[in-house]
């Protein structure tokens, strides 16, 4: 039986990141995928240059319709933007403790613009972190959810990855894409410890929505069933191949989208 995977989060007209980003990635990863709005934007590959909130209780209506009709066997929260769309959607989950979910705390955009308001960290703090099986933070994301400085060395994304364990998520995910040198090592810390995830950065400008299909696929492999080290290896594995498959892409003049379905393109 295929899995079913809910995606919450933001609009990208663009096709790289947000709903859109979530959909290609669920979808690559072998579960039927779901998604309720949070926000429209109008951004492409150089940056976002409006956003148009749903309404609180609109997100609250999408979410409980497809929980009274489908199967839900994991969720993927992104795109939050505001307090009162945080506590709606922790509303509208509340029914539902024991579905999955994974959290990205998506804060900026890839071009820097600003996709939570201040406000809505304290709010995304206190209503969704408890419920997050897993938190997938950057370093830049993970700083804000703390209030202080990104990471700068392994030991230090630990710390702050324990950190935001004792905030409520069963596990962190912590990307280190942002830490310097040639390597982009992760880290999932949860109860059980601390496991590596190592990878080669990749020298590209296409990782627009990177964030987001990660989470995504960690859906996906979450609800088919898998454990979470094998869940994080397979989405991280598969993030790589799509960033190396953006070179068959010819979308935009920014930072350029991943290739989603690139496993499925002859080269």
């Amino acid at each position: 039986m295929i899995a079913n995977v809910l995606a919450i989060a933001g609009s990208d007209p663009s096709g790289g990141a947000g709903i859109q980003a979530d959909i290609k990635s669920i979808s690559a990863n072998g579960a039927f995928a779901m998604a309720a709005i949070t926000a429209l934007t109008a951004q492409n590959t150089q940056g976002v240059s409006g956003v148009h909130l749903v309404p609180p209780a609109f997100v609250k209506d999408q979410i409980a319709a497809v929980f009274a009709d489908i199967r839900v066997d994991a969720i993927k929260i992104g795109m939050i933007a505001t307090a009162d769309i945080a506590r709606a959607v922790a509303e509208a989950l509340a029914p539902y403790p024991d579905v999955p979910v994974i959290l990205d705390p998506v804060m900026i955009a890839k071009g820097g613009a600003q996709l939570l308001v201040d406000d809505a960290i304290l709010a995304l703090r206190r209503a969704l972190l408890p419920r997050a099986s897993v938190l997938t933070p950057n370093l830049p994301e993970a700083a804000h959810l703390l209030g202080g400085q990104h990471a700068k060395t392994r030991q230090e994304m630990v710390a702050q990855g324990q950190a935001l364990c004792a905030l409520g998520p069963k596990a962190v995910l912590m990307k280190g894409g942002h830490l310097d040198g040639q390597d982009s090592p992760d880290a999932l810390i949860s109860q059980a410890g601390v496991q590596w995830f190592e990878a080669p950065r990749l020298a590209t400008q296409n990782t627009h929505g990177t964030g987001c299909t990660l989470s995504s696929a960690l859906a996906a492999q979450i609800a088919k069933g898998h454990a979470l080290p094998d869940a994080v290896a397979a989405a991280k594995a598969y993030v790589a191949t799509a960033i190396a498959g953006a070179d068959q892409l010819d979308v935009g003049s920014g930072h350029g989208p991943t290739h989603h379905f690139s496993q499925f393109y002859p080269r």
